[in-house]
């Protein structure tokens, strides 16, 4: 929703909204124009209001909603506004279990460094600008697209990719077989001269693109692939990597976030970006200077000796290749990961996925289960110790911790100098980040 709002605000609208407590976001919006109020009240809506924009967890009897119906005024989910702004641009949507708002960032920045006029949306902010959503112009709409409640399909894209499809939000897919349709559907909706990505290393992202009508491209580290990636190897701060199109040399990238996944983000978005016109040398410089998003494999600075990085994993697959990207940058270094739960039905429905997942971890310290849109069940905790159990049985130290304020005053205890500490979660953990940091503005005052 902040993406969004910074986008209209960019196209000159007047943009209000409410919540229910205000956030650093929303006084960053403020900043911009945005008017906010806190709490939700019927008398907040006028008729002069054209559209009234809401997200999943805002139900149909919200007094701002009921209201709306009473004048009259349109009522649009957030997917449905995203839509309704791409009829009249060009689509550009990056879908997929994994890497979506990575890759959604890069093939933005790329376009905004190459001078491509183009609007963007984004699920998380940028580190260097503190954005997430922006437009520069018309044509093109670039929209990081989620599968949850099969979002994606009220979008009409020109452009497409697909970077790998794996099970996940229970909450909404009964069978993965139902996830891959809705994959399959959203590859449909391509017209015919249109493109669509798809990583065809992953065999179900491959098989969801069988009936599309457009023209199929794929990307991956193995040279069959119309786009490929080889050579990765690491430098200071930087993995350097080469990219070839059509079996021929394309260029060589060098990128400052770490991992084989995030060769695989830029290789995605270095070949949308080329469907668009973006040249390899305007790529290559790009992505050079790409500086990355906030909360993936995120470097939140040090504390008492130990280097902290927050993540958002929530999911195995992610959870192992953020472990994967840390050991080798860290190698013999002893690495915490902190780690917060998304869901209990994720949790359960994974459980084996997830204890395989910390095995590159030395520590592994265990939080509640963020509810999000789920209430807190009794089973929580039993999933949890179920799931911390496993965890021990494959040979990690484990710990359950009880809140937030219990991981802060362990950490506090247990972390030496020289230690990689990883919080990791989509819910909110990054709180403790935040603790660390303001710990170490109030020690520097003081100093």
């Amino acid at each position: 929703m902040k993406a969004l709002a910074e986008m209209l605000l960019d196209l000159g609208w007047s943009v209000s909204g409410s919540d229910l407590q205000q956030t650093t976001a929303i006084r960053d919006l403020e900043q911009r124009g945005l008017r906010f109020h806190c709490g939700h009240d019927l008398m907040l809506l006028g008729p002069d209001v054209d559209v009234l924009v809401y997200t999943s967890a805002v139900k149909a009897d919200n007094p701002e909603r009921q209201r709306a119906n009473e004048l009259h005024i349109p009522q649009l989910s957030y997917s449905e506004m995203i839509g309704s702004l791409m009829k009249d641009r060009t689509g550009v949507c990056i879908a997929g279990t994994h890497g979506k708002s990575s890759t959604t960032s890069m093939t933005a920045s790329i376009l905004r460094s190459a001078g491509v006029s183009h609007s963007a949306i984004v699920g998380a902010e940028l580190c260097d600008t503190g954005s997430s959503g922006w437009s520069q112009g018309e044509p093109l709409l670039v929209v990081e697209s989620c599968e949850y409640q099969r979002n994606f399909l009220e979008y009409s894209p020109q452009f497409a990719a697909i970077l790998g499809v794996e099970p996940d939000h229970f909450d909404c897919f009964a069978t993965f077989e139902e996830t891959q349709r809705a994959f399959a559907e959203f590859a449909e909706s391509v017209p015919q001269d249109g493109m669509v990505l798809v990583r065809d290393d992953c065999g179900h992202a491959a098989d969801v693109v069988k009936n599309c009508k457009a023209t199929v491209k794929t990307f991956s580290s193995v040279p069959e692939s119309n786009w490929w990636a080889a050579d990765l190897r690491k430098t200071t701060g930087v993995i350097r990597f080469r990219v070839f199109h059509e079996q021929q040399f394309f260029t060589e990238i060098s990128l400052q976030q770490p991992g084989r996944h995030n060769m695989l983000n830029a290789l995605a978005a270095t070949a949308l970006c080329h469907s668009l016109g973006v040249s390899a040398d305007a790529i290559r410089e790009a992505l050079h200077e790409y500086r990355g998003i906030r909360r993936r494999f995120e470097m939140r600075g040090s504390w008492r000796g130990a280097t902290l990085i927050d993540d958002y994993a929530h999911h195995p697959t992610a959870v192992q290749a953020t472990l994967k990207a840390a050991r080798d940058q860290f190698q013999n270094r002893r690495i915490t990961c902190a780690f917060q739960p998304h869901q209990e039905s994720r949790t359960t429905a994974l459980m084996d996925e997830f204890a395989a997942s910390f095995d590159l971890a030395d520590n592994v310290l265990l939080l509640p289960i963020f509810a999000a849109r789920e209430s807190d069940g009794d089973g929580s905790s039993r999933v949890i110790q179920e799931l911390a159990e496993r965890i021990e049985r494959r040979g990690r130290k484990i710990q359950v911790i009880a809140t937030l304020d219990d991981l802060i005053a362990t950490l506090e205890d247990e972390t030496l100098p020289g230690d990689v500490l990883i919080t990791m979660g989509a819910g909110n953990i990054d709180r403790v980040q935040d603790e660390f940091t303001r710990r170490l503005r109030r020690h520097h005052r003081a100093g």
